[in-house]
């Protein structure tokens, strides 16, 4: 639990004290407020996908050949897993908003209200790629390797750290394909009353729906094909 806060205080804190003033102009916001739910994307992020891990220590260590012989079908060993993985990445997100409560960080309880669940929707997603990815690899080395090139490519390019309009349009496609754009982008929506979000609310959600659906499918279908 002490690991998993120092990353997004330091974020918070250092980055968003250091680069705030330069970036404040361009966003209009006070930045820590801007980074905050961004911040908040990378802790589901990153936790999200690293905990899929779980499937290849299981593995090695004989227990998940015990429960693919059981009397279970192989969605809900994949769903137990989803939403295992799933509530420790969300409890962690949960954290992160309760930091932007300590540093100042202006938040309603009805903008609570209404990030939680676009927190659940956005982990979901996040959760079945780190299981997909743990399927298909034979080696914890292997998977970090993989989740270090699939978490910072997601990071940097879903408009985390600096608004997605302001990009010139040649690299705007690489942030628009990106579905946790579209998780930052609701989440200022509901945090921050006067963002104007890149697509409106219901379609950002919308997208994020429709990623989750399609890595649900992709990870039960691999955990089928599971010997």
């Amino acid at each position: 639990m002490i690991s998993s806060v120092i990353t997004p205080v330091l974020w918070l804190v250092i980055f968003g004290g250091g680069l705030g003033l330069s970036i404040s102009a361009a966003t209009g916001f006070n930045y820590t407020q801007f980074l905050l739910p961004g911040i908040i994307a990378q802790t589901l992020l990153f936790t999200a996908i690293f905990l899929g891990i779980s499937v290849i220590w299981d593995r090695q260590f004989g227990f998940m050949k015990e429960i693919l012989v059981a009397p279970i079908s192989r969605v809900s060993i994949f769903a137990g897993k989803m939403f295992g993985v799933g509530t420790a990445a969300f409890i962690q997100g949960l954290i992160v908003i309760a930091l932007g409560f300590i540093i100042g960080v202006p938040l309603s309880l009805y903008a609570i209200s209404l990030a939680i669940p676009i927190m659940i929707i956005v982990t979901i997603g996040l959760t079945c790629i780190g299981l997909v990815i743990a399927s298909v690899m034979t080696s914890l080395e292997s998977f970090g390797t993989i989740v270090t090139f699939v978490n910072m490519p997601m990071f940097f390019l879903s408009g985390a750290l600096f608004p997605v309009t302001n990009l010139p349009s040649w690299i705007k496609w690489a942030f628009y394909i990106n579905p946790l754009t579209y998780g930052v982008d609701a989440l200022r929506g509901v945090m921050i009353s006067s963002w104007h979000t890149i697509l409106p609310l219901e379609y950002d959600i919308l997208i994020i729906c429709a990623f989750d659906v399609a890595m649900v499918i992709i990870g039960t279908y691999l955990f089928s094909k599971r010997q």
